[in-house]
């Protein structure tokens, strides 16, 4: 089973669109996903139509108690994807786990305890910080898939993500890798958007992937239906682009798997 975590403590550029889609097209090519939605604002848990009165169990179950993934998972409308919500209740989590020894751990242990054989590749969307819930899906992870914005700031905040991991391997998780970096909000008609992919490819080469993620009006409308943008529209360009970058994901799993 293979854990990546989808981070990035900038808020708005795209984590929760990505983990939804990425894990939708990885599902429709018959890998078994779990989505755990560790941001307490829930996005990705209302992407797929969940509401709040649906969530009986959630990630803060998984962080705070003994929970196991198999309780607390729920199935979503897309065949071969399970997701364990978010609830408000995540939003004092931080506060309660200084209380546990192994604060940062807790997500590690939760999904170390899952012994069966029901999911493939597990997604983490983390929250838009480097708090806690964000160490703690770095700990439980075998590697990071990073959205970045294509904006000015983009590689000064990736920077301060870097530095983060190359903490958590030294401190936590000496096998945590980058899985790669994906450019989104991508507008071709912009200078500076070129300007921007190309100086993270002359800086991360072939850790950035090929495939980039456009501006696209369907991507933002899906998740008001309680849909994946690939269920919604398939056809539009961000779906597109979305099933291309799934692709990358999946020519990238092997060396995981190797390292799992």
């Amino acid at each position: 089973m293979i854990v990546i975590a989808i981070a990035n403590q900038k808020g708005g550029v795209g984590k929760t669109t990505t983990a939804i889609n990425v894990g939708t097209a990885l599902a429709a090519t018959g890998q078994r996903v779990l989505l755990l939605d560790l941001d307490p604002q829930g996005n990705a848990s209302t992407g797929f139509g969940l509401s709040r009165a649906d969530r009986e169990h959630s990630t803060y179950d998984l962080l705070v108690t003994d929970a196991n993934l198999e309780d607390v998972a729920v199935p979503t409308k897309v065949p071969g994807l399970d997701i364990v919500p978010a609830t408000q209740d995540l939003s004092g989590a931080e506060i309660e786990l200084i209380e546990f020894e192994a604060r940062t751990h807790r997500l590690d242990g939760a999904i170390s305890r899952h012994s069966g054989q029901r999911w493939d590749v597990v997604l983490i969307d983390c929250p838009p910080s480097l708090g806690l819930l964000t160490i703690n899906a770095m700990v439980a992870a075998h590697a990071l898939l990073v959205p970045l914005q294509c904006e000015f700031f983009a590689l000064e905040g990736l920077s301060q993500l870097l530095n983060t991991v190359e903490r958590i391997r030294s401190r936590f998780n000496p096998g945590l890798s980058i899985l790669g970096v994906v450019l989104t909000m991508y507008d071709r008609r912009n200078r500076l958007t070129d300007q921007v992919s190309d100086d993270v490819r002359a800086v991360l080469g072939r850790v950035v992937f090929d495939t980039v993620i456009p501006r696209n009006v369907r991507l933002s409308e899906a998740p008001s239906h309680g849909l994946p943008a690939l269920i919604y529209d398939h056809r539009c360009v961000g779906s597109q682009a979305y099933i291309a970058l799934a692709r990358e994901v999946i020519d990238r799993l092997p060396k995981l798997k190797k390292a799992a």
